[in-house]
């Protein structure tokens, strides 16, 4: 991949203060790390054994430059710690935290549907990226979708794909048996563990994260190594339809990345909407029809139908003028309009 780089990354170690912890796991922790001049940074350790993992994930990054949905690398460098321990590398902080975070403050109930929509959306940009330059992110999961700023006015956030030390490379051999999360997980995995990773390992997956966002619940099959996603509640039917090329067993019949960006799910839009008020009861004693039933009219043409006032001195004006005699000024035309306001209000009046 042709990268051209603006300027050299890099970070100040010297001159870090550590915030907090944001997380930890198996393969090591996150914390956040703060720099006077600079910012902030999210600095990720692991286990010196770790090591060729955590670099091809600042690889990766560094491929991925600029690119709105991966998350980018912070230093160039994989940085040894003491007496060689272990390592770490540095990359931009996540302020709005992970999508799992989310999912979990929602307590089992469903997102909004265009919410997911669009998150969906950029981790379905994320993944095509990846995929159309031979990589295959192979732990897509809500732990490794960082959530940041909005760019876009009245949107919650942006998200990023993250955490690619399980990623498979271009032109590299990768097996089954060695991908992320058992519940993300596609049936292959369990059918053939020897089996090569292909890009429909992250349709799969990001399938099960879509489910997530929908309440879903992920329950493991009898046979054992397989999760099936239920929902405990409707849906609409092209997010149905966007679950089911998410999810067709096989995988030669998944649906790529490029296609579902062009499903209905992803390309329907929500028209921005405003809470109506409810209409105010009436004082006591007084009746709708009091008020007035029209704004005062401002000067022009009245888009009502015309009186029968008016069609006479219409039909008077049109023998006028085959007798070569019209005049109308501005004054008639004005009265005639008038007369054709109070009719049209009365007519309505005794309608209602």
């Amino acid at each position: 991949m042709d990268i051209r780089y603006e300027e050299p990354l890099y970070v100040d170690e010297l001159s870090l203060q550590t915030v907090r912890v944001l997380g930890q796991g198996a393969f090591g922790s996150v914390s956040l790390k703060v720099h006077p001049g600079h910012g902030r940074y999210a600095k990720k350790t692991s286990s010196i054994r770790l090591k060729e993992n955590l670099k091809k994930e600042l690889r990766i990054m560094l491929d991925f430059r600029n690119h709105p949905r991966i998350v980018q690398a912070s230093s160039e460098h994989l940085h040894l710690g003491m007496f060689l321990k272990d390592c770490s590398i540095y990359m931009e902080y996540a302020s709005e935290g992970s999508l799992d975070e989310v999912i979990s403050s929602f307590g089992g109930k469903p997102l909004p549907e265009h919410v997911i929509g669009r998150t969906t959306r950029m981790l379905l940009q994320g993944l095509e990226a990846l995929h159309v330059h031979g990589y295959v992110h192979c732990d897509l999961k809500p732990d490794n979708i960082l959530l940041f700023p909005s760019t876009s006015f009245g949107e919650p956030w942006d998200a990023k794909l993250a955490d690619f030390g399980l990623s498979k490379e271009p032109n590299t051999y990768h097996v089954l048996k060695f991908a992320g999360t058992n519940m993300y997980m596609p049936p292959e995995v369990s059918e053939v563990p020897e089996g090569l990773v292909g890009q429909a390992l992250d349709i799969w997956s990001l399938g099960c994260v879509v489910f997530e966002m929908f309440g879903g619940k992920a329950k493991e099959m009898e046979t054992g190594g397989t999760y099936v996603w239920k929902l405990e509640q409707e849906i609409s039917p092209v997010a149905i339809d966007f679950l089911r090329r998410c999810h067709t067993w096989h995988p030669w019949n998944r649906a790529s990345a490029s296609e579902l960006l062009n499903h209905p799910f992803i390309m329907q839009r929500v028209i921005p909407f405003r809470v109506l008020q409810p209409i105010p009861s009436p004082p006591e004693g007084r009746q709708y029809l009091e008020r007035p039933l029209f704004t005062p009219r401002v000067r022009g043409p009245l888009p009502t139908p015309i009186g029968p006032r008016k069609k006479q001195e219409e039909a008077a004006a049109v023998r006028q003028e085959a007798k070569g005699s019209v005049v109308k000024d501005q004054s008639t035309v004005e009265k005639n309009d008038v007369d054709s306001e109070e009719w049209f209000m009365y007519e309505l009046c005794n309608s209602c």
